[in-house]
């Protein structure tokens, strides 16, 4: 997610995935894993697609499904936001 930050388009898009990460952040009490962000590859829609299935998969770790959704909203609507901003 942090990776599709900081190759957002631009600002607005960025902030958009900052949300999504604000949110997992609050629902996870800041308890999660760093990521190596350089071992990943340059492809966004490799790292959207894994942030979506994790997100998905975070019921089986005690989320409640709604907030699982509302998420997952969040990071689509931030990928459509910035994908957009990249087309144009």
């Amino acid at each position: 997610m942090a990776a599709l930050a900081d190759h957002a388009v631009d600002e607005d898009a960025a902030s958009a995935y900052e949300h999504v990460l604000i949110e997992l952040d609050r629902l996870h009490d800041d308890q999660s894993p760093d990521i190596d962000a350089d071992a990943a590859t340059g492809d966004r829609e490799l790292w959207f697609e894994l942030a979506l299935v994790t997100i998905a998969n975070l019921t089986r770790h005690g989320v409640e499904p709604l907030s699982v959704e509302l998420l997952c909203w969040m990071l689509l609507d931030a990928h459509t936001a910035d994908v957009g901003q990249g087309a144009g």
